[in-house]
């Protein structure tokens, strides 16, 4: 399984690859979504920090987007 990579509006860049896609959004559901409190910040190294209550609400439409 990939390791979960968040930033402010998605998972981060897959190039394209839609399985390199599902990997990453999978991961970061499992890993971090259904695991952690909306409370919990992210520092996603590059970007603007968030809390996955800000970015819980966009899941669906990150999936659907693809990227």
């Amino acid at each position: 399984m990939t390791e979960p990579y968040v930033f402010p509006g998605g998972v981060g860049n897959t190039w394209g690859d839609a399985e390199h896609f599902a990997s990453l959004i999978d991961a970061v559901q499992a890993k971090l979504f259904d695991q952690l409190p909306d409370e919990t910040w992210v520092y996603p190294g590059h970007g603007a920090d968030t809390t996955l209550g800000a970015e819980r609400p966009h899941l669906a439409e990150w999936r659907e987007r693809g990227w």
